[in-house]
């Protein structure tokens, strides 16, 4: 009988010119947002590979120089692109795709995508996961309102009711009717990802695990939609209290909580201003150790902790190169002043971003876009996973360097140079973006709210059918 009551329900979808029509707009446009968005994917990764490629390459080709101020001219990185944010490209527009690394400065990443977006473009581009979030609910909704309200003021509700067709049965020949109609619009486009993730490559093959992951969350969260649409249509009075009321929760989710969540983060969760943070910091390393200030008083103990060390009267007779260890020090303490304040800077960043995952129990769409762009590798998390990543090798190519100047150059002072021999021996940057299991894990809230409301959604429709009006 569900069967017969989803074929009929189906068909009924497939005459409905309305259907075909909304059906063949929305399909175009998943289509469409996924080859373009894969198309740009492709030019971005190649640009950001060749600008890698010059970056390093000018830095092996620098003259003859002290290796501090080799570190002083430092280097460019470049945050990969994900495969998947051909689906989501998330904060990446805003996050920045480089970082300039050197000695003594932990520089933001910059170079946004969005500063050289049109007007309309800042307003909102069209993706895949866009689509997904906003256009399939809207189309769920005008699909499933009718369904059982429909059906009530039409008498064909007393009739099927007469017949022995239990109310139950009736809702779920219905839900599996709609699916299967959803499930042919989203084909088209599900096809073609797949298409790209097998034919992109190693790097679009590796993302088996996060796709099918992704797909799944998607499914949930449309199935959300389709339950809630049934329930509503089950319990209101007329198929037009239905669609206001389900067009009130889709307008809700889709474009009052993103906004409305975001203003209560940062008034919750308070971050300074860009000025405010560089000015902390410029406050406190001022107040610590400077290696280039022979006079600092600080450099002069470490200078005499360093001759007691080497038992010698005068720098002179060091061994190594004592303008290397100052360097270091300053390099170090540099480095406390970044963490404590990048540090304070992220927990800030991540209590924002816990409180909009919290709300997803209230706003199922802010679950799934918190979960999309996680999966896709363009949430705010990844973003600073790059960051952290970019300052740890800045501090390993800078120690590298200064230890040269440390260990080589004790009769020249500062006059010691390196040559290409040295640059070429520094190791590449190569980002190494965190696994699924710990996406996963950091998504455990987006995740369970996203499952909560399919659970509470389905457990309600069922326990409408219990009590289901036919007239």
């Amino acid at each position: 009988m569900i069967l017969r009551i989803a074929r009929k329900e189906f068909c009924d979808l497939i005459r409905d010119g309305r259907f075909r029509w909304s059906a063949a707009i929305v399909t175009v446009l998943l289509v469409a947002a996924t080859a373009v968005s894969w198309r740009s994917w492709c030019e971005l990764r190649d640009e950001h590979d060749r600008a890698q490629v010059e970056a390093r390459e000018h830095f092996d080709d620098q003259e003859e120089k002290n290796p501090h101020a080799a570190a002083h001219y430092g280097l460019y990185v470049f945050k990969p692109k994900p495969p998947l944010a051909f689906v989501d490209p998330g904060v990446d527009p805003y996050t920045g795709v480089s970082v300039h690394l050197e000695a003594h400065r932990r520089n933001e990443v910059g170079n946004r995508p969005a500063r050289d977006a049109t007007a309309l473009q800042r307003f909102g581009e069209l993706t895949a996961a866009s689509v997904l979030q906003m256009l399939m609910p809207l189309l769920i909704i005008f699909l499933a309102f009718p369904a059982i309200a429909g059906e009530r003021e039409q008498g064909t509700l007393r009739q099927l009711m007469s017949l022995g067709v239990r109310p139950r049965t009736l809702v779920a020949g219905k839900a599996l009717g709609l699916t299967v109609a959803l499930g042919l619009i989203a084909a088209p486009a599900v096809a073609l990802g797949v298409a790209v993730v097998v034919l992109g490559g190693p790097e679009a093959a590796r993302t088996w695990p996060h796709s099918l992951t992704l797909f799944a969350g998607y499914a949930i969260y449309l199935g959300i939609f389709l339950a809630v649409s049934l329930l509503v249509s089950a319990l209101a009075g007329s198929s037009r209290v239905a669609l206001i009321v389900l067009l009130s929760f889709w307008i809700v989710n889709a474009m009052v909580a993103p906004r409305l969540v975001t203003d209560l983060a940062r008034r919750a969760v308070p971050t300074p201003s860009a000025l405010q943070f560089a000015d902390a910091i410029r406050r406190d390393i001022k107040a610590g150790v400077d290696g280039h200030d022979p006079e600092d008083a600080r450099i002069e103990r470490l200078k005499q902790d360093t001759l007691k060390k080497y038992n010698v009267e005068t720098v002179e007779d060091l061994p190594i190169n004592f303008q290397g260890i100052a360097l270091q020090a300053g390099e170090e303490y540099g480095n406390s002043v970044f963490d404590r304040h990048y540090g304070a800077l992220w927990k800030a960043f991540e209590g924002q971003d816990s409180l909009r995952k919290a709300l997803g129990f209230v706003f199922p769409t802010l679950a799934i876009r918190e979960l999309s762009m996680a999966l896709a590798g363009t949430d705010n998390a990844r973003a600073r996973d790059f960051a952290d990543s970019a300052e740890a090798y800045r501090r390993e190519l800078v120690r590298a360097l200064n230890v040269d100047l440390e260990r080589n150059g004790a009769d020249l002072g500062f006059m010691y140079q390196a040559g290409p021999e040295l640059w070429k021996s520094m190791p590449e940057f190569r980002y190494q973006p965190p696994g699924l299991r710990s996406t996963l894990t950091r998504q455990s809230l987006a995740w369970s709210s996203l499952l909560l409301w399919l659970i509470v959604a389905t457990g309600l429709v069922r326990r409408s059918t219990r009590t289901l009006r036919v007239d």
